[in-house]
């Protein structure tokens, strides 16, 4: 714009524009018009609207220039639609290009993650088929053998052997129900819905404190009131049972379970002391996975498993670890 002055030869040639004088009292005056977009009352109205300014772009392809020149100010407005559509052309063949781009890799991704995620799918589908037929499998011959033990005590009396497999009996009773209850979870997922996990938790602890008074595990519980989470209360309660049955297991002589708000989370813990050496203990959330000081060596290893599924639907963390002669699990929803 530097040599488009108001007298310049070139211009009525080379460009499309309009160039207006005002004087110190901001009088217009037309000193060239080379543009057709424009009728000169619209011209004169935009160079008094720009008076004020010095330069920039107005309308999207309108350059404009304010400067002095003796007593005078000159507004000069410069066509470039011109010389920007090439521009406009290719930013728009670019983004046309883009967004081409963008729609395969997103097909691709599609199809790539469809063939790498379908067998886990299917794979996990299976699991909970071979674990509902398993139910079904081990149930009969427990029925049968509960049965044929009864008849050997009514027959022969009760002794040290019968008394050892009804033990059994129920232990595999036990194992079987929660069997069932890890193949239907997904299937059987309930409605989400306002919580009292107050209430679920001094349940959980309150069904299962005569269970810790047997083994001689002292047990406490510091709940907060009123905590609600928007889950499915079935599962909910299924994670309070596990985490107190966990420490069953687990715990030597003391178990504490809270229930907190902290830093706008809900947080869930078990605490109990541990023989167990400091560490990272995350993996007792794997299915199968059994920490070596477990006090009752006939669980399978699913109880976490199955809480870190409920924990992950309710898009929740879980998490385990070993300090200072402590064993923690924290959820946090």
């Amino acid at each position: 714009m530097e040599d488009l002055g108001p007298n310049s030869p070139e211009l009525a040639f080379s460009a499309r524009y309009f160039t207006y004088r005002f004087d110190k009292e901001g009088n217009a005056e037309e000193v060239s018009f080379h543009v057709s977009a424009f009728s000169k009352e619209e011209a004169e109205a935009l160079a008094t609207g720009l008076l004020k300014e010095k330069t920039g772009w107005t309308g999207g392809i309108y350059r404009y220039r304010v400067y002095k020149s003796g007593d005078y100010r000159y507004v000069t407005v410069l066509d470039q639609g011109r010389e920007m559509l090439p521009a406009y052309r290719t930013l728009i063949i670019s983004m046309i290009g883009e967004g081409t781009f963008l729609i395969i890799c997103f097909g691709f991704l599609t199809y790539v993650s469809g063939k790498l995620f379908r067998p886990l799918e299917e794979a996990d589908r299976k699991q909970k088929q071979f674990l509902a037929k398993a139910r079904k499998e081990f149930q009969i011959p427990l029925t049968v053998i509960g049965a044929n033990t009864e008849l050997m005590e009514k027959e022969y009396g009760t002794g040290e052997y019968t008394q050892t497999i009804r033990r059994q009996v129920k232990k595999m009773s036990a194992l079987t129900k929660r069997l069932e209850g890890f193949s239907v979870f997904k299937e059987k997922e309930g409605e989400k819905v306002n919580c009292d996990l107050s209430m679920i938790s001094n349940a959980a602890v309150e069904a299962c404190r005569s269970r810790y008074e047997e083994r001689k595990i002292g047990l406490t519980a510091e709940i907060e009131e009123e905590v609600l989470v928007k889950g499915d209360e079935e599962a909910l309660q299924k994670v309070a049972a596990e985490l107190l049955e966990n420490g069953l297991k687990y715990s030597i002589s003391r178990l504490c379970f809270q229930l907190k708000r902290e830093e706008g989370h809900v947080v869930l813990r078990t605490m109990n002391d541990t023989t167990l050496p400091d560490q990272n203990a995350e993996a007792a959330f794997d299915r199968f996975s059994k920490l070596e000081n477990a006090s009752d060596g006939d669980g399978m290893g699913l109880g976490l498993s199955y809480v870190k599924d409920i924990v992950k639907e309710h898009n929740g963390r879980v998490s385990a670890i070993v300090k200072d002669k402590t064993f923690e699990l924290r959820i946090t929803l």
